[in-house]
């Protein structure tokens, strides 16, 4: 039995046909995780839709509205990049209740993870990138709007921006009481890493964001075109491997909780920086992958800040690559969280 719950359902399956976006990848991480007994069948907890109420938490009625009244146009389709049923708005409003509750258990247990979610390319008044509404901000509002949490921190490990992100907690109150100065948050860059190959190295650029403070590791000639400012962003160059991607989420991470103290980490732990994704141009493999995780559940693991995990992007060639990549996330988990409570 795991120290942690696991949040799923198969309705998780997105019905948008044939597309890139591998719809069936979530009941086959489950499947995974029980074939190779990383996890049995009472770990998963089956979440139940977010209301109305808590989508509105972040997103704008009149969308919120053609969302339900399927009177979307043909260009806000269009910029969802999925087909639009009303099928589907019942998924997403499915995977931001998962979002909800695996919150909610990581506070419980120091760790929670949806299998499932992390859709950051939604923003309050439209869909974007395959995203339709965005679940982790939808938890983070319910959570703050329930006086569980103050201050929340996003660290966004997707090979794309996580503008949505960025964009909904942009205007959120500044907290210069909990930030060395009222000023903008830079980071340290006296220890930047080294990059092999002559690569040009990685930009960070940074802004404090108040009550969410916002972290995007991802690759800086990819989607989106436009990246509204995180708190800190790192714009990573092509094909940059493990090592050099590790040394930079070490670096943001360490910025960034110095700068801000949050209640709770959602860590968005994309598939899509591997080397063989369709979307991407980074050079992960799916060993460094891991440790990316890893590295992340030790930080927060000594610091004592509970984590709530969600999956986001991956596109590899072989799904089953995917697969492995995901649940690798929840193995890394097992690992740092078992041991912690030995």
């Amino acid at each position: 039995m795991l120290p942690f719950k696991l949040i799923y359902s198969d309705a998780y399956y997105l019905p948008i046909g044939s597309h890139v976006f591998p719809a069936e990848k979530y009941r086959r991480v489950h499947d995974r995780l029980l074939s190779t007994g990383v996890a049995d069948a009472s770990d998963f907890l089956a979440p139940h839709p977010a209301s109305d109420q808590d989508i509105l938490l972040v997103h704008k009625p009149d969308y919120v509205q053609k969302l339900k009244t399927g009177t979307l146009s043909a260009r806000e389709e269009m910029e969802m990049e999925i087909p639009y049923s009303r099928e589907l708005v019942e998924t997403f409003w499915l995977a931001a209740g998962g979002s909800i509750l695996a919150a909610r258990r990581a506070l419980a247990d120091g760790i929670g993870i949806n299998i499932g979610g992390g859709f950051h390319h939604a923003f309050p008044d439209h869909g974007e990138g395959f995203c339709m509404i965005h679940d982790v901000a939808v938890a983070i509002r319910r959570l703050q709007r329930d006086d569980k949490i103050r201050n929340a921190m996003t660290v966004d490990c997707d090979v794309h921006q996580g503008n949505g992100t960025a964009a909904i907690f942009a205007g959120t109150r500044t907290a210069s009481a909990l930030l060395p100065s009222a000023g903008p948050s830079t980071l340290d860059t006296s220890d930047r890493p080294s990059l092999r190959n002559g690569a040009l190295p990685g930009k960070m650029r940074g802004v404090h964001a108040g009550e969410v403070f916002t972290i995007s590791l991802h690759q800086h000639n990819n989607y989106p075109l436009w990246k509204p400012p995180s708190s800190i962003d790192v714009d990573l160059p092509d094909e940059i491997g493990d090592d050099d991607y590790l040394a930079w989420l070490d670096n943001a991470l360490s910025s960034g909780l110095r700068q801000f103290e949050p209640e709770l980490i959602c860590y968005i732990a994309g598939a899509d920086p591997y080397r063989e994704d369709q979307l991407g141009g980074l050079s992960l493999t799916i060993d460094g992958l891991k440790r990316r995780d890893e590295l992340v559940f030790r930080v927060a693991r000594a610091r004592g800040i509970p984590v709530m995990v969600t999956y986001a992007g991956g596109y590899a060639q072989n799904v089953e690559d995917t697969v492995t990549i995901h649940s690798n996330t929840v193995a890394a988990a097992k690992e740092v969280f078992a041991a912690a409570n030995r």
